[in-house]
């Protein structure tokens, strides 16, 4: 159902909160609610409303980090049907402005779809922002694109995919910058070290090292989000989970341990997602640490509860099976055993 609203009724709506999934940020004054009202009931796409879902889009990237898909799915799905209006109203011809942000915002659902472990729904939006994608012939999205559907291949156990979607992103023609080749090539060995093929794992990894070394800078603003803080530190914690399946499991444990470290604790869902990432690798080896490793565990509890990531409680639960399994008797596992049962 649509309804054409008033200048007054429109901020009425934005003053009582019923807007609240839409614009969680709330619209900073009336001029802001009357050009997405005019937007909205119109087929000229306003610039300042654009700019201000751009922002808002930004600031979902950064709470990401403390939140997690649980708090940020609804708000962003509202807004992204919103965008998706705007796109269907506006006139023949306008239309790239408002493909390239729906591409971005439906980037960002496929992602928090992911992270919350509905992989169909996280390739569902992934396909639909690579088809805006090349309908606003944005080049770096289209490769950008290709390297989340390899991303989501990882976790669906399809190394073969992982591969041939990171390889086919180092080839897409047009203005693609070296940052976005840099994380295929980094994808593409976390491919290679699931099929156990040490040579081009490192090969790769070298690849996307060199390329950030000798690009550290070079992107347009309307790049990827995540691009804008890809670099060599950010390289060297993702490269944790390849060195991991590669078996090189005290090198993935060396490299947590120090992002742990380096990483604000106010970042709670990043925090706890390296954490039971640690928590497994201390289990493995020579010398297990089972106390510490359940310690780890526990510690991520109230950080998976509130963010919902799947990655999380992948991580968790795979930690439950190995103590269960290896130290039954375990006193400190209880309590991890008795959360993740309830």
């Amino acid at each position: 159902m649509q309804v054409s609203l008033t200048r007054r009724e429109f901020s009425q709506l934005l003053g009582s909160g019923a807007l609240h999934a839409v614009l969680p940020a709330g619209v900073a004054d009336l001029d802001q609610a009357d050009r997405l009202s005019h937007s909205l009931n119109g087929s000229r796409i306003d610039p300042e409303v654009l700019g201000y879902f751009q922002r808002l889009l930004t600031e979902h990237y950064t709470a990401d980090k403390m939140l997690g898909p649980r708090q940020l799915l609804g708000p962003v799905m509202a807004q992204l049907d919103v965008l998706d209006t705007l796109r269907r109203t506006a006139r023949v011809g306008d239309t790239q402005p408002i493909l390239q942000l729906l591409t971005q915002y439906a980037e960002f659902a496929g992602w928090l779809h992911q992270d919350s472990g509905d992989l169909r729904a996280a390739m569902h939006w992934s396909d639909r922002a690579s088809q805006w994608a090349q309908a606003a012939r944005d080049d770096e999205m289209v490769a950008y694109m290709l390297v989340r559907k390899s991303n989501i291949a990882t976790l669906d156990n399809d190394p073969r995919a992982v591969v041939a979607l990171a390889a086919a992103a180092r080839q897409v023609r047009g203005d693609v910058s070296p940052k976005l080749l840099a994380l295929a090539s980094q994808q593409e060995a976390r491919g290679w070290a699931q099929l156990h093929n040490v040579q081009r794992f490192r090969a790769c990894l070298d690849r996307a090292s060199d390329l950030l070394a000798t690009h550290p800078a070079g992107l347009r603003p309307s790049s990827p989000v995540y691009l804008h803080g890809y670099d060599l530190d950010a390289l060297e914690e993702q490269s944790a989970s390849a060195y991991r399946s590669a078996g090189h499991t005290a090198t993935a444990a060396a490299i947590l341990e120090r992002k742990i470290r380096q990483t604000p604790n106010h970042l709670a869902r990043d925090h706890a997602h390296q954490r039971a990432k640690l928590a497994n690798l201390v289990t493995t080896g020579p010398d297990p640490d089972p106390e510490r490793a359940a310690e780890l565990g526990i510690a991520c509890l109230g950080a998976w509860r509130q963010s919902g990531s799947a990655r999380i409680a992948d991580e968790l639960h795979e930690l439950k099976r190995t103590l269960a399994r290896r130290w039954p008797d375990l006193p400190a596992a209880r309590p991890l055993h008795d959360a993740l049962a309830a």
